[in-house]
């Protein structure tokens, strides 16, 4: 009994807040009672973090504060919370019937006294089939974590828990889920190795805003890059939030009030985040961006993206060359879209469907081919299955550049298939060494002082004139070759040592029949007895 309770106290905190909310579910839809459990932990932060600054102006009121006044708490970057909002006010009402109504009236009141969380915050505490006491022990439940103080912020406690609940969410509506969440190993792949140390990271499809926020922690994890550079005065008092500015696009209303809150809990500036019903292509909301970073995870093979719609649009010109993708998969569009705003030192990093690396489906073929020739494809990533909650089918990662110098004339291919470990019969994930892994190698290859080298079964640079020979096909595993244990394979020891198997489990297997037949001549069995 000891050793569970002390494992009870170990375990983190998102997790147990995870499993006695997931309790208080019961017959609801994970898709819908997300925006349930997100929107109480989202207002217990704000109104955390209200609180504790209004501890401090009452602290003052001697000096002149006002602990009303709305302006004191956007001078600290904490949003104002208006009476009826305030956590202490909610909890208060837990047990109430009209605990639904009260919590939709708390979201109208904090919209209206901040305009970025305008159209943003979930209204959906009141709806018939939320029982209202289950809703009451969730208030409960999420008001016994600490949220939003400073010293909560110092640890991410709130970042920890809206990502892992994002992730489990994910998990319990499967495919569905896998719309508005990447993985976050994936993410962070993608961010190693793109290294968006500063400038203007774009995603313009960005379901919650995973790759905003790993962009962030990364920023957070390599301070010593501005140390190395030696940046002085103002540029060195730059929080990592200023060094990044982001812009995205989502297309599902819900998913992107998803994103806004969780970039809002990080203080992560989310006014370039827009949304509109109609997407990316038929309605660019960031027609002028030029990007120094580009990282997304775009729907993978979609059919009803208005291609036919736009046949003569300036974002597929690839460096002055008019090619037009097709009509019935935007995989392709991506590629091109990517491009159009990538600015001209910029980086891209992104995820598709592995079939994007051989198709020659409607021009798909000739547009691979001319984004090679130019010397735009810098690096693909072979990624090992079962690693999405939306699909099954094998996907991969491109990196394009605008600036090559040096690498003109190569592509860096990694096959990363064999990597990653099970986290239950239906899901893969990398481990932190093997993003490490991908990412090293990729960076001692970019950089002209790096410690490279081809690794049989993993790694290896092609020339453009080798992906040529084999019809501009980009499969890691048509040019990694086989791990050398298997290059050293040799058939006849292997046969012989099979054979040699196969014959003692035959010898044991007739020793054991002669066994048994040795037993069942002596029993003696009665004569008119029959079998």
């Amino acid at each position: 009994m000891a050793k569970s309770a002390k494992t009870e106290q170990e375990e983190p905190l998102e997790k147990k807040l995870w499993k006695a909310a997931d309790k208080l579910r019961k017959n609801m839809d994970a898709a819908e009672y997300k925006h349930v459990v997100l929107g109480l932990i989202f207002l217990k932060y704000i109104s955390d973090a209200f609180e504790e600054q209004y501890q401090n102006l009452v602290a003052q009121i001697s000096d002149g504060a006002d602990p009303e006044d709305k302006n004191e708490y956007l001078a600290e970057k904490v949003f104002f919370v208006p009476p009826i909002a305030r956590w202490n006010y909610i909890q208060g009402r837990a047990t109430q019937p009209t605990i639904g109504k009260d919590i939709d009236d708390a979201m109208d009141a904090i919209e209206k006294d901040n305009p970025s969380l305008r159209g943003v915050l979930p209204k959906v505490f009141s709806q018939e089939k939320l029982d209202k006491a289950s809703l009451g022990g969730l208030v409960n439940l999420v008001g016994s974590a600490t949220l939003g103080t400073k010293e909560a912020q110092s640890k991410d406690i709130l970042g920890q828990v809206f990502e892992y609940f994002l992730g489990e969410f994910a998990l319990s509506e499967g495919k569905k889920g896998g719309q508005f969440y990447t993985p976050q190993s994936v993410v962070k792949l993608l961010v190693e190795m793109l290294e968006p140390y500063e400038g203007r990271v774009f995603d313009p499809c960005c379901g919650s805003g995973g790759m905003f926020v790993q962009s962030e922690k990364f920023i957070n994890k390599h301070q010593y890059y501005y140390k190395k550079k030696g940046t002085q005065g103002i540029a060195s008092q730059l929080s990592p939030t200023d060094r990044i500015s982001i812009y995205g696009q989502e297309s599902n209303q819900t998913t992107w009030r998803l994103a806004k809150m969780n970039l809002s809990i990080r203080g992560i500036d989310s006014s370039n985040v827009k949304w509109n019903n109609e997407g990316s292509f038929l309605n660019d909301a960031h027609k002028d961006l030029k990007a120094d970073y580009i990282i997304a995870n775009p729907p993978f093979n979609d059919s009803d993206w208005s291609g036919e719609l736009l046949r003569d649009d300036a974002r597929w010109k690839v460096l002055g060359e008019q090619l037009t993708p097709p009509a019935g998969n935007a995989n392709y569009a991506w590629i091109q879209h990517f491009l159009y705003h990538l600015a001209p030192n910029g980086q891209a990093g992104f995820v598709l469907s592995k079939g994007a690396l051989t198709t020659n489906t409607t021009g798909e073929g000739d547009i691979r081919k001319a984004l090679i020739e130019k010397g735009l494809v810098d690096c693909i990533v072979n990624l090992p299955t079962k690693l999405f909650l939306n699909t099954q089918i094998p996907a991969c990662l491109w990196f394009l550049s605008r600036n090559r110098k040096g690498r003109e004339n190569e592509i860096l291919f990694i096959d990363a298939r064999n990597m990653g470990y099970l986290i239950n019969r239906k899901n893969r994930d990398l481990s932190p060494e093997d993003i490490d892994l991908i990412a090293g190698t990729y960076h001692n290859w970019r950089n002209p002082d790096g410690n490279y080298e081809d690794v049989a079964g993993f790694c290896k640079v092609a020339t453009i004139d080798e992906v040529a020979k084999l019809n501009y096909v980009l499969t890691p595993g048509r040019y990694v070759g086989l791990a050398d244990e298997e290059d050293d394979f040799n058939f006849v020891e292997r046969f012989t040592s099979l054979k040699a198997e196969l014959e003692k489990q035959i010898a044991e297997e007739a020793e054991l029949n002669k066994k048994i037949a040795e037993n069942l001549a002596k029993i003696k069995l009665p004569t008119n007895s029959t079998l």
